[in-house]
């Protein structure tokens, strides 16, 4: 990974075996999310989405926060058509993880607040630690989020418990998130990255053809009818069945051994 590990300012790359680990690292403004920081994000997933090597990633913060919201000080001065514009590139970075073909486990290891949160959210499942804090403070700056917090939270959360966070501003800790589901797992702060990347590499282990699958179904479906949600579900299964990575696994089940799965 060479070829990508020392082309960013704000994320450092590290690999492992088949999992990725992306730490942001703007210690200095808790990880705040400037325009440079989603560029870099936005290109890394869109690179990897293709890359064999990679089965899964892990996304982290240094320091004590995840990421503690969007940069108010590079915005603050934007007129209307910049702020849209600066807007825009996080919704272009949400979407890379939420299409990269790789499951992405978020390490929250501080604060995730507003856009952060959002980031959190883009990704597919997340491991806290005991001090993390979540959160979607806009209110308190007279806005609303704009990465779609607001309907993630709703479908998540349902409407008064959304609106409670939404409405109050107030910041959820890391067992709350694990009681109200967002969160599926919270451990000590010193067991934070192992227990990330063990989950990561039991991703890793995986078919990657049925794990991508199984992200994109439930990702797309979850705002489908039942029955188109289903249909959806059979339809990529029929395609899965002639994979060899299918075949494979089905061949080991029956033989009694691990499968050795390729992505193919």
């Amino acid at each position: 990974m060479n070829d990508i590990t020392f082309d960013y300012t704000y994320l450092q790359v590290e690999q492992t075996g088949g999992v990725l680990t992306l730490t942001l690292r703007r210690k200095a403004k808790l990880n705040a999310m400037n325009a440079a920081m989603m560029a870099e994000l936005t290109d890394i997933f869109r690179r990897i989405h293709e890359r064999p090597d990679v089965r899964s990633v892990v996304l982290t913060g240094a320091g004590k926060a995840f990421m503690a919201g969007a940069d108010i000080e590079e915005y603050r001065s934007f007129d209307l058509g910049a702020f849209f514009a600066f807007q825009n590139k996080g919704r272009d970075m949400y979407r890379a993880i939420e299409e990269c073909a790789k499951p992405v486990v978020a390490a929250v290891n501080g604060y995730a607040l507003g856009g952060g949160f959002e980031l959190a959210l883009a990704c597919d499942l997340i491991v806290a630690s005991e001090r993390a804090k979540f959160g979607l403070p806009e209110v308190k700056l007279g806005l609303v989020p704009g990465g779609g917090g607001v309907q993630k939270a709703l479908r998540i959360l349902g409407p008064y418990a959304a609106k409670d966070m939404l409405m109050t501003g107030r910041f959820l800790t890391a067992q709350e998130g694990r009681e109200l589901r967002f969160v599926n797992a919270v451990v000590p702060p010193e067991q934070l990255a192992e227990a990330a990347a063990t989950l990561a590499s039991s991703l890793a282990e995986q078919a990657p053809l049925a794990v991508q699958g199984l992200k994109k179904l439930v990702n797309e479906g979850r705002d489908a009818s039942l029955e188109t949600a289903q249909a959806y579900d059979r339809a990529y299964l029929a395609n899965l069945f002639y994979s060899a990575d299918a075949q494979e696994g089905i061949t080991a089940f029956a033989e009694k051994r691990p499968p050795l799965f390729i992505g193919k």
